[in-house]
């Protein structure tokens, strides 16, 4: 069914939003996510262009196309070079026992002004103390300068006799949140085995225990679980890599 120019002109209009953002992003360096803006962009395009009926507007459009196309294949290679030389890998081994190794001394590194948006695939937030550890993981994420708007949870439910505990504990998460602006969506999944936190400015961050690599306490004091740079950890092995593919184009 052809599209009426209403609609042309709307999805036009869309196309070079997705554009102009993917031009700014790359003009700033931030070159892997311009790429899926351009991406996005180009496939907005070609939809218009499939739409056009006059011969002078599609031969513009290609010509925009096809230039926007270029950039994006220069653009990829880069960050394939990138990827090549190692430039976006980082690891950090932490040993059994070891302290100073808060949430905050190992993740701000990776968090600026550009962090709006987080996914963590963690299968275990459902104890007391998982769920104390992911709160003060989200606490850190709302602070300077980081401008988070939006974080995602992948974990698995527990089917247990904690599954109430769990359930509570994450809503009542949730609506502490949305105090401060922030969304946060939960999604359960069964399959779910890996450890991964993922940021929207291209960063992803792999820990073998995920979230969990504090020792439990002892004792269930919530004074002493704020010192977390002062508490040993379990053996973990910190990878981060910052050449990740987002799936979408952050406007």
């Amino acid at each position: 069914m052809a599209k009426s120019g209403k609609e042309l002109d709307g999805q036009s209009v869309a196309a070079f939003t997705v554009l102009k953002r993917a031009v700014e992003l790359d003009s700033e360096s931030r070159y892997q996510q311009a790429l899926v803006c351009y991406q996005e962009g180009i496939d907005l395009l070609m939809q218009v262009l499939r739409g056009t009926k006059d011969d002078t507007k599609k031969c513009h459009l290609r010509k925009q196309i096809t230039g926007y196309m270029d950039r994006a294949e220069i653009v990829k290679k880069y960050l394939d070079q990138e990827k090549e030389d190692g430039k976006y890998h980082k690891q950090i081994k932490i040993e059994e026992n070891a302290t100073g190794f808060s949430y905050e001394s190992l993740f701000q590194k990776y968090l600026n002004e550009t962090v709006t948006e987080v996914w963590i695939q963690d299968p275990y937030i459902r104890q007391n103390h998982q769920l104390y550890n992911f709160l003060r993981f989200c606490e850190m994420l709302i602070k300077k300068p980081c401008k988070v708007k939006t974080i995602h949870l992948l974990t698995s439910l527990d089917v247990g006799s904690g599954k109430q505990q769990q359930s509570s504990g994450l809503q009542e998460i949730k609506e502490s949140l949305q105090n401060y602006g922030v969304l946060l969506e939960l999604e359960y999944s069964s399959s779910v085995h890996d450890r991964e936190i993922r940021f929207n400015n291209g960063w992803m961050i792999k820990i073998g225990r995920g979230l969990d690599y504090f020792k439990k306490p002892q004792v269930q004091v919530l004074i002493m679980l704020n010192l977390k740079r002062l508490k040993p950890v379990c053996q973990a092995l910190l990878y981060g890599n910052s050449g990740s593919q987002e799936s979408k184009c952050w406007t």
